[in-house]
């Protein structure tokens, strides 16, 4: 199975910017002036320009908005110096929401981007979430 991770923003090229900025990404291909492919993750990365106030979907009620906002999903994203990598992304536009927190497993920052949402920084030590991990 493959994964594909896409991104809905307001504003492509300051997405873009703070993609690139913040975490090791570079621009794969363009589609149209409306999409991107960030290529640097293990999986590609897709943000998809869509205007503030557009239907979330079909037969949906919700509009996209781009204040900070809650999802059930996010990004979890592993990095190997997450003080560094918390003021990298800062520095590009992101918000830490909380102090990092230390975990048996290691640490976590919980931020959000620009276009309000949410993702964590991780940065695991020794058996990362096999510290905690129940034996099979």
């Amino acid at each position: 199975m493959d994964l594909l991770v896409n991104i809905d923003v307001d504003d492509l090229e300051r997405a873009i910017g703070f993609y690139t900025g913040a975490f090791d990404l570079r621009v794969g291909r363009r589609f149209g002036a409306d999409a991107v492919e960030l290529l640097g993750a293990r999986a590609p990365i897709y943000l998809l320009e869509k205007a503030s106030g557009s239907p979330a979907g079909s037969g949906f009620d919700q509009r996209r908005d781009y204040a900070r906002h809650w999802t059930p999903v996010h990004l979890d994203i592993v990095v190997a110096d997450i003080a560094g990598s918390v003021e990298r992304a800062v520095k590009a536009g992101a918000t830490l929401e909380e102090p990092v927190r230390s975990q048996d497993w290691g640490q976590l920052a919980l931020m959000a981007d620009p276009f309000g949402n949410g993702f964590c920084l991780v940065q695991f030590v020794g058996r990362g979430y096999d510290e905690i991990a129940d034996p099979a």
